[in-house]
């Protein structure tokens, strides 16, 4: 690091894990943002990621799938995962991102289901809406819906605008348009 009157900036940005995300920022991503990546391995070891929308509730990520997909019958023999979330499509700034590492569950009772469907809904449909029921009725209506829940012992954040705060390149502008 150097200080060249600004305050501190990175002169070059060989190592970024000086600017994790704020525990305040961590939770503000996590309620903004409903679509994350979700990682596993097949048989042969190799990684496979989809993109799933999720919700972080009682210190988990809560994601729903049926029984069919091949991700599930992966989890059953090897439950460590890892989850991706970023910032990318909220309102709370850009290339602000986090990276969990954990052991997923897999739920199959009605009342978790129940549960997930609601939470789920209102997440990405507008909360209490006709919408949100619907989107959460055709959740229950899916044959073989269960609920996996993502229990994270490792994470990985970085937040771009505390990188660029005080530096002469300026903050990002990356944002779409």
């Amino acid at each position: 690091m150097k200080t060249e009157g600004k305050g501190e900036y990175v002169n070059n940005y060989a190592d970024v894990t000086v600017y994790p995300l704020t525990e305040e920022g961590e939770a503000t991503l996590l309620k903004k943002q409903t679509e994350c990546t979700f990682m596993w391995t097949n048989s042969q070891g190799e990684p496979i990621g989809v993109i799933m929308n999720f919700v972080w509730r009682k210190g988990s990520i809560w994601l729903t799938a049926t029984k069919q997909r091949a991700r599930i019958p992966a989890i059953r023999a090897r439950p460590r995962v890892a989850i991706a979330v970023t910032s990318r499509g909220t309102n709370i700034g850009i290339s602000q991102a986090i990276t969990y590492k954990g052991t997923a569950v897999l739920h199959e009772d009605a009342e978790t289901n129940a549960w997930m469907n609601r939470e789920l809904a209102n997440a990405v449909r507008p909360s209490g809406s006709d919408e949100a029921a619907s989107f959460a009725q055709h959740l229950a209506n899916s044959p073989g819906r269960l609920v996996i829940e993502v229990i994270p012992d490792k994470k990985i954040s970085f937040d771009s605008d505390s990188l660029f705060k005080n530096s002469p390149t300026g903050p990002s502008k990356s944002m779409l348009d």
